[in-house]
């Protein structure tokens, strides 16, 4: 076996296997959200995508529609507010009468000691990832789900088991959605609502580019398989936890990080 990624290990679902689903992915403009909703639109999902940046928005809906229009639809939409967020599944379930699926993967920090996170800072970055996590989770729950038999929730953290030193504002965010996680699946099971979460390590994509380049090169130092993960990687453990074959799993974390947990670390003590 080579730990070296091919085109075929993010291709391992059968054609249709989402076929008659809606799925609504937070973050859907770039990135790992881009990578997800394509494989679902691929898979026969119908897909919504939302995000802050609209011309984002417009390109992400350029590129799926290019697989089936049809099932396409976006919204501009900031999580960190609920009112949005609730005009946001108001739309979907307008458009498409349901939603399955909700791919929890909008956030965003940036690399900073602590000491020199801002209180506004720090608070932007939990109320992105870990409040805005919780205003799309509660409003498709209460909208949807809850009154229909029940669905899919999957939260994207990050690799967070050590702490995450250099970005503590999103460690404490991360470490909070991984609870909340743990919290939803036992309330909500009695729903049918199941509700997981992925931890990726250090992947390539529109995120991670925006750090400095001796970030990305500690980080595949200090992975035991040697390197990056990609975006195609991620949505496929997504898809994995969305899909027929995870009906029994609810409350878990998977890790998609080369190993990282288990060895290195991106801080370097002086």
């Amino acid at each position: 076996m080579t730990a070296t990624p091919t085109p075929e290990s993010q291709q391992v679902f059968a054609p249709g296997t989402f076929a008659g689903a809606v799925a609504l992915v937070t973050g859907g403009g770039s990135g790992i959200g881009l990578a997800t909703a394509r494989e679902l639109v691929r898979l026969g999902a119908r897909v919504a995508i939302c995000g802050r940046t609209q011309a984002k928005l417009d390109a992400a809906v350029a590129e799926l529609s290019g697989i089936d229009a049809s099932r396409v639809m976006a919204k501009a939409c900031d999580i960190r507010e609920p009112a949005q967020v609730e005009e946001l599944v108001k739309a979907v379930l307008a458009t498409w009468g349901r939603i399955d699926i909700v791919i929890n993967n909008a956030g965003g920090q940036f690399p900073s000691p602590a000491q020199h996170i801002s209180p506004n800072g720090f608070l932007a970055v939990i109320r992105n990832n870990l409040v805005g996590t919780f205003h799309v989770a509660r409003e498709v729950a209460n909208q949807w789900m809850i009154a229909n038999g029940g669905g899919r929730i999957i939260n994207v953290i990050a690799n967070i088991y050590r702490g995450f030193p250099g970005m503590a504002h999103t460690g404490a965010a991360r470490a909070g959605v991984e609870n909340l996680t743990m919290s939803l699946a036992v309330e909500w099971a009695q729903f049918g609502i199941l509700v997981n979460a992925v931890a990726p390590g250090i992947i390539l994509s529109s995120g991670t580019k925006q750090y400095p380049p001796q970030i990305l090169e500690r980080g595949i130092e200090q992975t035991p398989l040697k390197r990056a993960g990609t975006v195609e990687e991620v949505a496929a453990s997504i898809l994995f936890l969305a899909s027929p074959a995870a009906q029994f799993i609810t409350g878990a974390t998977l890790r998609l990080d080369g190993g990282q947990a288990l060895w290195g670390s991106l801080w370097e003590i002086p």
